[in-house]
């Protein structure tokens, strides 16, 4: 279905739409740097996969890598709590980076720069399988035994934390949700 209209088409030179929005994989474990000034910057891999069946009904699948960059508070977040394997939920813009090496060599790289991020799953960094994923955001618990593990209780949309879990995790280092702003 087309739809046109004369009106609209004036409006349009002016008005244009940069939105990405990815569900898959990471690839890799987040790499935390700093800008020059202090500003947190974070790349992420993500891998996304379509199925179709092809004219010969033979059932193809194709893999489609994604370089996925984080600012500021966003960026901490997601080296805080991505990992390899974390299924997540991206959405943010396109954009496209043009440099020149030592050596004279013209490079480009296009990239999704984000400014929303949902977990998807409830794996935690120690386990190799997915968990139920109807709990969009993790609870994370901090474990004694690793100390580089921050403690974070994150609201969750089908609430699974008991009173214990909830006793341990209001320590003075618990963040929440409502203390983000991004």
């Amino acid at each position: 279905m087309f739809y046109f209209s004369q009106s609209l088409n004036k409006g349009m030179s002016s008005r244009s739409l940069n939105k990405v929005q990815l569900i898959g994989n990471l690839t890799r474990d987040p790499e935390l740097r700093y800008t020059s000034n202090g500003t947190p910057v974070c790349t992420l891999g993500i891998a996304t996969n379509r199925d179709w069946t092809d004219s010969n009904s033979q059932k193809q699948e194709e893999t489609e890598f994604h370089r996925v960059v984080a600012w500021s508070k966003l960026a901490e977040l997601c080296n805080q709590l991505l990992f390899k394997g974390r299924k997540v939920f991206v959405e943010g813009r396109l954009q496209t980076r043009r440099w020149t090496s030592s050596d004279g060599s013209g490079h480009q790289t296009t990239e999704v720069v984000i400014d929303d991020m949902i977990i998807l799953d409830n794996r935690r960094r120690d386990d190799n399988r997915y968990g139920n994923s109807t709990d969009f955001v993790e609870k994370v618990v901090k474990d004694e035994s690793e100390k580089e593990t921050p403690s974070i209780k994150t609201k969750t949309v089908k609430s699974k934390v008991t009173k214990k879990e909830e006793k341990d995790t209001k320590e003075k280092d618990t963040l929440s949700v409502d203390d983000i702003a991004i």
